[in-house]
């Protein structure tokens, strides 16, 4: 039995950059993982509320800038397609 779809590749099939979004949350579990180890060696002691708030301020203003970068580089790609 023969498939009913063919698969045509395309000229920008090439290999794609990762997600803002993606990175963004990859990084704060690196983080957590990391202010988890140093709290437990007894190296610094740190409250929880504070450590959640400076990672929510820190992911809301990556993904504002990224989101920011990957539009003015998308509307340049767009513009020198014209």
């Amino acid at each position: 039995m023969e498939p009913s779809f063919t698969a045509e590749r395309t000229d920008d099939d090439g290999p794609r950059q990762a997600r803002i979004g993606t990175v963004v949350w990859g990084l704060i579990v690196i983080a957590l993982a990391a202010l988890i180890v140093i709290s437990t060696l007894g190296w610094v002691r740190l409250d929880g509320t504070y450590v959640l708030i400076g990672l929510m301020i820190g992911a809301g203003a990556a993904l504002v800038v990224g989101g920011l970068l990957s539009a003015r580089k998308g509307s340049k790609k767009a513009a020198t397609t014209k």
